[in-house]
């Protein structure tokens, strides 16, 4: 039995490749629509508000459960997370468990490349509870839960999840010369990489999901926008960032580093489909 916690963009692919290979799939979401796009992916629909409704419909016992649902908006702690691990110990602990969780927690690094034996220090309060909930998690672990893989990944992207509206309405992005180094994976390779996290990883592991080609943030938008077609975002000064753009975007720009893959890649014996943003953006903006 598969359980996805959190099943949406990335919980729908992962469990329509998992029931696609004969595995009975649950797939935990909150909402009406979201459980409604799932039977057609062979996907078993249980709607639950994980912090608020009774769970005991949540069969975790020997399970392989992956936990792909975001913390609360606000405060520094998970108490989803928190709520899950009661639930374990009530309804059976899973065989095994996979967080998918944040390269965030690293906070700012000042562009110096970073590996799974980086000390972290989040400062925001989206990483601290992610790192809130790495640290709940470890201690279930410590203390004879299931087995546990715990993944830091980059910024998802796929040729549904870029920032076209973003860069069409002419928003404006920091100077080149100005802005920090970022990360990425492609939504395709994090599925493969939760499936090899889960049937071959160590158990204890933990991996920096990345392609393992950084680029700065402005270099992104760029990129994307090349790829497109369409006309180049306006740049400005760092200093004119804030009023500019979002919060959750002037959050982005105080962190900057680069990370390594290079554990993932070899212990996982992965091979990335698009281990670039250049092969990525090629597959979704074809020449020709």
């Amino acid at each position: 039995m598969v359980i996805i916690i959190g099943c949406g963009y990335i919980g729908r692919a992962l469990g329509a490749r998992l029931a696609g290979g004969g595995n009975p799939v649950t797939g935990v979401v909150r909402s009406a629509e979201s459980a409604a796009r799932l039977p057609a992916l062979g996907i078993r629909p249980l709607q639950r508000d994980l912090l608020e409704d009774p769970l005991e419909r949540l069969d975790t016992a020997g399970a392989d459960v992956f936990h792909l649902a975001p913390p609360p908006g606000e405060g520094r702690e998970d108490p989803l997370t928190a709520r899950l691990i009661q639930t374990f110990a009530e309804r059976g602990q899973p065989r095994r468990l996979v967080y998918v969780g944040t390269t965030g927690v690293y906070g700012d690094c000042g562009g110096d490349w970073v590996d799974e034996t980086r000390t972290p220090q989040p400062a925001a309060d989206r990483a601290l509870r992610r790192w809130d909930a790495e640290e709940r998690l470890r201690a279930w672990h410590a203390a004879g839960g299931g087995e546990l893989v715990i993944l830091r990944v980059a910024g998802i992207y796929a040729c549904d999840r870029l920032p076209l509206a973003r860069i069409e309405t002419g928003q404006p992005v920091v100077a080149a010369d100005e802005a920090p180094w970022s990360n990425r994976i492609h939504a395709e390779d994090l599925v493969r990489i939760c499936l090899a996290a889960m049937e071959r990883a160590p158990d204890g592991s933990l991996y920096n999901v990345c392609d393992g080609h950084p680029s700065t943030m402005t270099d992104y938008f760029l990129s994307v926008a090349a790829a497109a077609g369409v006309e180049a975002p306006p740049q400005i000064p760092l200093a004119q960032a804030p009023g500019r753009v979002s919060a959750g975007m002037l959050s982005y720009l105080r962190e900057s580093r680069r990370l390594s893959n290079h554990k993932l890649l070899d212990e996982l014996s992965i091979e990335l489909r698009y281990p670039t943003l250049e092969a990525g953006l090629a597959a979704c903006f074809p020449a020709g």
